[in-house]
């Protein structure tokens, strides 16, 4: 449902820049329903796939994550969009690694804290490790510069570290060691600066300025009123609000549908988020269990921090709604991390009570069976 409905909001948000830019009102939704169809095949092959096989593939894929963060940062390679390397372009398709990185790290991260076992909790084999690893990974997307996405990973690895059973002094040390070098990021970033003054300030004082981007925002999420103005009625998407159909895709849909209308979208994530723990929680090994922690708490992170950047509960951050903005690389990451949670769902009980009944008895007769029967290796492969 959160699928179809971002479908529906990237063609309302977005005709009047695909006609603007290139001449055809379908331009951007007809890219994101083949994205969408990637990010739908993408989910079964991860939800076909025992996630546990995923251990032996975390190192690979934090490798190419990694390949791709430093690729978009060689010129010639990275393409810069508005002062920001962090896209590679091949012809008509278009790939953000830091998309990617953030469930590669959710999948290296969980196996390697998995196989640490007791050992998190020690400051020499727990946290120093663990502090080199988002460091590289974090330090390479700050460079493009992406702050929300860095946000984003540290926020969902930290939530995997205290999972784990790292101590409470190691997470705020982590925390804190985080805070100061993003306050030194951000010193150094002029429109960085001026998106924190438009939070702390009235972004009234200077509407045509610094304020016009969360200004334009409210605008549209207090149009909308309790009923909206009706679907595809907007008038803030007319070049009004930028990234409409990126960034701002919630104001939007709050201008159209209203207050009731995104109770209903916030009320679909929800569920969502209850069906992922319910999933997480009945998981029997830990691998199984911080995977769905994992990216529980990366979608629950990007979602809250659009939200609250779009209605000024905190400072603004260009990121991307889960499965409602339009974007390729987000919308079929996002997927995949789905096709995870359906295969911790699917592979986590062992063999059905069908199969097991299936099975031939023994010479002994159905009760020596029964009673030698083995139970299932959750931590190795299904029984």
């Amino acid at each position: 449902m959160l699928l179809i409905a971002g479908m529906l909001a990237v063609y309302s948000t977005s005709f009047a820049v695909g006609y603007h830019e290139f001449g055809d009102t379908n331009h951007y939704v007809a890219r994101q329903a083949i994205f969408a169809l990637v990010g739908v095949a993408a989910m079964v092959f991860f939800m076909r796939m025992d996630y546990r096989q995923l251990r032996l593939l975390s190192v690979p894929m934090l490798i190419i994550a990694l390949i791709g963060l430093v690729a978009v940062l060689i010129p010639g390679i990275g393409n810069d969009r508005n002062g920001a390397a962090r896209w590679i372009e091949a012809g008509p398709v278009s790939i953000q690694p830091s998309e990617f990185a953030k469930l590669a790290i959710i999948v290296y991260v969980s196996a390697w804290l998995a196989s640490r076992g007791p050992q998190i909790s020690r400051f020499t084999l727990g946290f120093v490790p663990f502090v080199l690893i988002l460091g590289v990974v974090g330090g390479l997307i700050v460079a493009e510069p992406d702050m929300g996405t860095t946000i984003i990973v540290v926020v969902t690895a930290s939530t995997l570290f205290f999972v784990a059973g790292a101590p409470l002094t190691h997470l705020g040390l982590l925390l804190s060691v985080a805070t100061g070098i993003s306050y030194i990021v951000i010193s150094q970033r002029e429109y960085q600066i001026e998106r924190l003054m438009s939070f702390v300030n009235d972004p009234g004082l200077d509407p045509q300025g610094v304020g016009f981007h969360i200004t334009q925002l409210l605008i549209a999420l207090g149009s909308g009123g309790p009923l909206g103005l009706g679907w595809s009625e907007s008038r803030q998407k007319f070049f009004y609000v930028p990234g409409a159909h990126t960034d701002g895709v919630f104001a939007i849909l709050g201008e159209e549908l209203g207050f009731i209308g995104l109770m209903f979208i916030l009320g679909l994530f929800v569920f969502f988020i209850y069906r992922a723990l319910r999933v997480t929680l009945k998981t029997p090994d830990q691998f199984g269990m911080l995977l769905g922690i994992g990216i529980i708490a990366w979608i629950s992170c990007q979602t809250l921090i659009n939200i609250g950047g779009i209605t000024r509960t905190i400072p603004l951050t260009g990121v991307p709604l889960p499965f409602l903005s339009y974007g390729g690389s987000s919308l079929i990451t996002t997927m995949a991390a789905v096709g995870i949670l359906l295969s911790v769902s699917r592979y986590a009980r062992g063999p059905s009570r069908k199969q097991k009944s299936s099975q031939p008895p023994s010479k002994g007769g159905h009760k020596n069976w029964r009673r030698g029967r083995r139970k299932p290796d959750y931590e190795g492969q299904p029984a």
